[in-house]
């Protein structure tokens, strides 16, 4: 049906009914069992209300697919959701502020990306509580569109969203800063462990859980949620000058 998206629009009811699995997947995948803020059911109604506002905004003459905009628009919500309740603390916040300069001072001391235990000491932490700040940072990407904007002037959701489909279109500036900047992000992920590559794209590119690929690398899942989130701290701090 969804391919069929663009020839008869369907009916709001079919296409919840469509993306619900998706969605489902998505707040299985953000939810922080260890945060009662926030239910897997609270992020669904969040991803919900993301695929609503994607089927009435979305405009077919964008060039962009209608399941490309409708998975940007639930993740954003789903995001957004966690967000708003602030489940990540101010003090958490901070402390992966702190962290990701600590990252950045390491590798221009070493020429390389710090070991864990490197930072730790640098952190004047033991590795166990490095290891527990790791597990309490959470909902941090690789670079938001906030930060993106800043970085390309006048760029627009439509133009990231047409980026992300592949599609052309006559903009060269906006188009030629965000190769420039994915350009980066790849020298950025060659600096990375392999063991934190393998995870981020296990995640990001085969949509992987942290459940489903702890089974897969035998390590626990909150092991997998240690070595992803310090793999993003430190593309954030590649990324992020």
């Amino acid at each position: 049906m969804i391919n069929k998206i663009l020839e008869k629009k369907p009916s709001l009811e079919e296409v919840v009914e469509e993306f619900l699995p998706l969605i489902n997947y998505w707040a299985s995948k953000y939810v922080n069992p260890l945060n009662p803020i926030l239910s897997k059911e609270d992020l669904i109604s969040a991803g919900i209300i993301g695929l609503i506002e994607a089927y009435r905004r979305y405009d077919p003459s964008k060039r962009v697919k209608f399941r490309t905009y409708a998975e940007y628009r639930i993740k954003g919500a789903i995001l957004d959701e966690i967000r708003k309740v602030g489940i990540i603390p101010r003090s958490i916040k901070e402390k992966a502020n702190q962290l990701e300069e600590k990252i950045k001072e390491l590798f221009s001391q070493l020429g390389r990306m710090p070991e864990e235990e490197e930072i730790a000491q640098e952190m004047n932490i033991s590795l166990d509580d490095y290891y527990k700040m790791l597990e309490n940072i959470k909902g941090i990407t690789f670079i938001d569109l906030e930060t993106l904007k800043q970085r390309v002037s006048d760029i627009s959701e439509e133009d990231v969203l047409n980026f992300l489909a592949g599609s052309e279109k006559d903009s060269p500036h906006e188009i030629y800063a965000l190769k420039e900047l994915q350009e980066q992000l790849e020298k950025a992920l060659e600096l990375l462990s392999e063991k934190e590559r393998l995870v981020l794209a296990l995640y990001y590119y085969e949509d992987l859980t942290m459940k489903e690929i702890s089974k897969i690398l035998g390590y626990t899942e909150s092991r997998i949620s240690q070595i992803h989130n310090q793999a993003i701290l430190k593309l954030r701090s590649l990324l992020n000058k």
